[in-house]
């Protein structure tokens, strides 16, 4: 494939999602970007978990997961927890109003998705589907 044509299909695919998330953000009145949420996710579907564990599983620096933790836990949206067995070791735990934010943020994603997905053809969103996978499948 042509040089020019990837930096092409990056480019549209980078300004694509840039355009996704300007809109979820006007849309989700939360004062909470899509990191945020995405610490949630992580949090809700893993339970507890280190704070340097999420980073490296979310691909984000520790000082960058700190920030976005203080956050949450000043919106009470996660509790720091204290290992009992070992005092030095700390949680980031979701608390119960923000599993209730990320199920906000989740069905707004979903209805953006929806509306803008719905200007393709049946066929285009199963070709689309298509490449994603095959996009996605290790190597």
């Amino acid at each position: 494939m042509e040089e020019k044509t990837i930096f092409e299909i990056i480019h549209n695919m980078d300004h694509f999602t840039n355009k996704l998330i300007i809109q979820w953000n006007k849309t989700f009145n939360e004062d909470l970007g899509v990191s945020h949420v995405l610490v949630l996710s992580h949090l809700k579907k893993n339970g507890k978990s280190r704070p340097s564990d999420i980073a490296k599983i979310l691909g984000l620096t520790p000082p960058t997961l700190s920030y976005l933790s203080d956050k949450l836990v000043a919106k009470k949206l996660a509790i720091r927890v204290v290992d009992e067995s070992d005092r030095r070791i700390n949680y980031l735990e979701i608390t119960d109003n923000g599993a209730e934010v990320l199920s906000r943020a989740t069905m707004e994603g979903q209805k953006l998705r929806r509306a803008l997905f719905q200007k393709l053809t049946e066929q285009d969103r199963e070709k689309l589907a298509e490449i994603f996978e095959k996009l996605n499948r290790e190597n």
